[in-house]
């Protein structure tokens, strides 16, 4: 006697009974499969993009917006900080490097991040083609946004104002590509990398063409004003062909900003010393991003906990379901069972046929859940293609998922143990008698 094709048989006499079952056990575990996927993947992203970084120092506001525009770079920047100031920083005895950055442009919504070498450095990147920027204006794709783009070496394009797409452009001068990096599965694929000095010319070049607008309004001494545009003209095209700083801060007379530094300390000491150090005595605003993770992981534990009591009562009552739907079949079959013990069947063959029905029927609801849940993290990623989400690997299988499978098919045993006990006592003579 097959018991597994007659336990499949059972299963499909009633498609709609089962499908549905099937489908709130398959819900409930998604939930699960994902919770799963995403604090596996989200912790170990967070750490690496991390790694390295010591303490972020930038404008005053919120420590975790800081945290997440600098090194996760998903939300907006707190302001800039004027450079002298973070020259000085650079220069205390409590730090071993800094690395600056300045933020605010975007291409195609990836991030367009002014910064240094040191920050190729940091995360130990390397090259699939050309080379780094060595002059304004050269900017180096990271793996995702060269995919995504279709950009490539000797490529132009032109930068725009914020963080999101359709802000405007700064189309007077664009960017050339002269480098694309190695896939690193980090914050680096997303971004596009150049020097602190691209992104302030591209901000001067605003304000000049708002001057000349200004300007050309006025008719007076056409004749000097010719010749100083001419003289303009030479230094403005001579700026955008000297070298630009590969480590630490460019050298400028100017009164300039930058965004935010990447701080490595010098010394255990320097965790206890610097922030206090800094948000005490300056206008700047320290964070630790292992602190601040730490706090949003905290916060967002909440959300996780209401997510997994959903995910546990769906299972319940796909567990009910399946008890109610075995109790209710197996009140109707017991002449059948009756028949399958005259022609002889024993009372463990029907206990192992009732068990194979709710086992079956969870263990498909099992595997549903396991594909919708990893299904719907892959299209969360698509979605997503700017954010940190974009980086998810979605079809990435964990150990934990098989305590999934487990769980669920010791939901079919629990739900199938009444109904089953009940056909082991199922008696020959009374159910052939009444039929």
């Amino acid at each position: 006697m097959n018991l597994f094709k007659l336990s499949w048989k059972y299963l499909t006499f009633r498609p709609l009974s089962t499908g549905l079952n099937v489908l709130l056990l398959a819900l409930g575990l998604a939930i699960i499969t994902v919770l799963l996927l995403i604090q596996d993947q989200f912790e170990k992203k967070m750490t690496q993009d991390a790694a390295g970084i010591d303490l972020v120092v930038g404008a005053k506001g919120s420590p975790l917006q800081l945290i997440l525009s600098s090194v996760y770079h998903v939300d907006f920047p707190t302001g800039n900080i004027p450079m002298n100031e973070a020259v000085r920083l650079s220069r205390s005895r409590l730090v071993k490097q800094t690395i600056p950055m300045a933020l605010g442009d975007n291409y195609q919504g990836y991030r367009i991040v002014g910064t240094n070498h040191d920050y190729l450095s940091l995360y130990e990147v390397g090259f699939a083609s050309g080379k780094a920027w060595e002059e304004p204006f050269e900017v180096v794709l990271g793996a995702m946004v060269a995919e995504k783009s279709g950009l490539k070496l000797g490529d132009t394009f032109t930068g725009s104002h914020g963080i999101s797409v359709g802000s405007h452009d700064h189309d007077h001068h664009d960017f050339r590509v002269v480098g694309v990096l190695e896939p690193k599965g980090n914050v680096v694929d997303r971004l596009v990398l150049t020097s602190i000095e691209s992104v302030w010319y591209t901000h001067d070049e605003e304000g000049e063409s708002d001057t000349d607008e200004m300007a050309s309004k006025e008719d007076n001494d056409q004749v000097v004003e010719s010749q100083d545009q001419e003289h303009g003209d030479h230094d403005h095209d001579a700026k955008f062909h000297h070298p630009v700083a590969k480590s630490g801060f460019p050298k400028t007379d100017q009164d300039r900003e930058v965004t935010t530094l990447l701080v490595q300390y010098r010394s255990p000491m320097a965790a206890v010393q610097l922030p206090r150090m800094i948000n005490s005595n300056t206008n700047m605003q320290a964070a630790s991003p292992s602190f601040e993770m730490s706090r949003l992981f905290e916060l967002l534990g909440v959300g996780i906990q209401v997510l997994e009591g959903l995910a546990f009562v769906l299972i319940a009552i796909s567990g009910l379901g399946i008890f109610i739907a075995l109790y209710n079949s197996l009140k109707e079959r017991r002449y059948d069972l009756a028949v399958l013990r005259a022609i002889g069947a024993s009372k463990f063959q029907l206990l192992i046929l009732i068990f194979l029905e709710g086992v079956s029927l969870t263990f498909f609801g099992a595997l549903l859940g396991i594909l919708l849940g990893h299904g719907f993290l892959s299209i969360l990623a698509a979605q997503n293609e700017q954010g940190i989400a974009a980086g998810l690997e979605a079809w990435t299988f964990l150990s934990a998922e098989l305590w999934i499978v487990i769980y669920a098919l010791t939901v079919g045993v629990l739900a199938s143990a009444i109904p089953a006990w009940s056909a082991y006592q199922t008696s020959i003579a009374n159910q052939l008698t009444r039929k």
